[in-house]
């Protein structure tokens, strides 16, 4: 049980009240004060109208209400992660007699550092990836689940396309320009047209670490679920590390994140660069139409990119959009249709990636685009785990590896909201 600060109607401020743990209850809450906190914030719009000032205790109420609302989606964000990971002991999914000898293989070498059977099956299988230490691959179950749970916590895995390579490069031709074309009679020559402008682009993969601990004695446990417990220590450390570098990775020993490329304006946007829209204000919105670089930026997407296209921005910034109405008084911030969607902003989904910067001057706090077109996450294949119980004895170290590369694949595919007057 979480304890937080929830919206109460009949009060003036909102109450402390524990978070249910069930996720339609939290989310019932969460709706409830979406509501409170829409009330408020007319009242603080409208004493703003009256005195071209919003009142102190007003002001507060409105921020405390919008914390509270954070710390519930965040509440919702960990019991759908929980409800994402499987239930120890629970019901085995069927796998072939290689797949089962591979998982008893290792199990043996996570437990009591015996090798020979995944030496054996490697041979078998003709396999070079190995060195002598270089650790083995963990069977597909598990690298499949260390997948799909760095999709449930990193927004931009999750919005991006994601290529599995067999090597250490991916190399991506891309058509700058299209193919040339033109009208004829039927009788006309038809003269040879313009070859394509391709660019190569490159996304090698970086490798990506994390090193769990245990006891002797929980390895000798036999109903520790040994693969689920390395899946659950290696998940989050992957996930923090790779949010980071998908959004602001330099490229050195680490994927190159978005907001690393060179922006323009986008009156002079050209291949290379990702296109700004400036919001007209050095350290936030106008005061005046505050919305209307959001609805710049939507249109400065060509329409197929729209189509696909979400918001990114960290919560901070968030709050402060989720006070904007339009001209007729409905809030352009709207929260999830149902448990586990994505909140939504002028209509198109907002993703919460803690590390885009918060609102302060010349920041790009604010992406918009179609990022499955625009930025391309590689992963190399396999996760690979080598036993160490001799370094930090008592225990046993896991040094669990994982490749990975990224970049923005498509220039034109993503558009970003500057904090600057031009």
């Amino acid at each position: 049980m979480t304890q937080t600060q929830t919206a109460n109607p009949s009060k003036t401020a909102p109450e402390i009240k524990t978070i249910p743990d069930t996720m339609a209850s939290a989310f019932e809450d969460f709706m409830g004060a979406f509501e409170v906190f829409k009330e408020a914030n007319d009242q603080r719009l409208g004493e703003i109208e009256s005195k071209l000032s919003a009142d102190v205790i007003t002001r507060d109420k409105v921020d405390r209400i919008s914390r509270g609302m954070d710390e519930q989606k965040r509440a919702l964000d960990r019991m759908l992660l929980t409800k994402a990971r499987p239930a120890l002991g629970g019901k085995a999914e069927a796998m072939s007699f290689e797949a089962a000898e591979h998982k008893a293989a290792f199990d043996s070498y996570i437990r009591r550092g015996d090798e020979g059977a995944l030496r054996a099956l490697e041979e078998k299988a003709f396999s070079i990836g190995s060195a002598s230490d270089g650790g083995y691959l963990v069977p597909a179950q598990t690298d499949t689940e260390i997948g799909r749970r760095l999709q449930v916590i990193s927004p931009v895995r999750a919005l991006s396309t994601v290529r599995q390579v067999s090597g250490s490069v991916l190399k991506k031709p891309f058509a700058v320009s299209g193919l040339a074309s033109g009208w004829v009679s039927e009788t006309a020559a038809r003269p040879q047209t313009a070859t394509p402008q391709l660019s190569e682009l490159t996304f090698p993969t970086m490798e990506l670490y994390a090193m769990p601990a245990a006891t002797a004695a929980l390895l000798d446990d036999a109903a520790v679920d040994v693969e689920g417990w390395i899946a659950d220590e290696v998940d989050i450390a992957f996930s923090e590390q790779e949010g980071t570098a998908f959004v602001t990775g330099d490229g050195i020993n680490k994927p190159r994140g978005f907001l690393s490329y060179g922006s323009v304006a986008e009156a002079g946007w050209a291949w290379g660069s990702l296109g700004y829209i400036a919001t007209g204000a050095a350290n936030g919105f106008r005061s005046s139409g505050p919305a209307d670089v959001l609805i710049d930026t939507i249109y400065a997407l060509k329409a197929g990119h729209r189509q696909k296209a979400s918001f990114v921005m960290n919560r901070r910034t968030q709050a402060d959009i989720r006070k904007f109405k339009d001209a007729d008084g409905n809030y352009l911030w709207q929260p999830p249709a149902t448990v586990g969607q994505a909140a939504s902003l002028l209509g198109f989904p907002v993703a919460e990636a803690e590390d885009m910067p918060d609102v302060v001057a010349g920041s790009t706090a604010i992406a918009f685009g179609d990022f499955q077109a625009g930025y391309l996450v590689v992963d190399r294949t396999g996760v690979r785990i080598l036993r160490d119980p001799y370094s930090a004895k008592p225990y046993v170290l896991f040094y669990t590896t994982k490749r990975v590369g990224g970049g923005v694949q498509n220039f034109e595919a993503i558009k970003l909201v500057k904090f600057a007057v031009n």
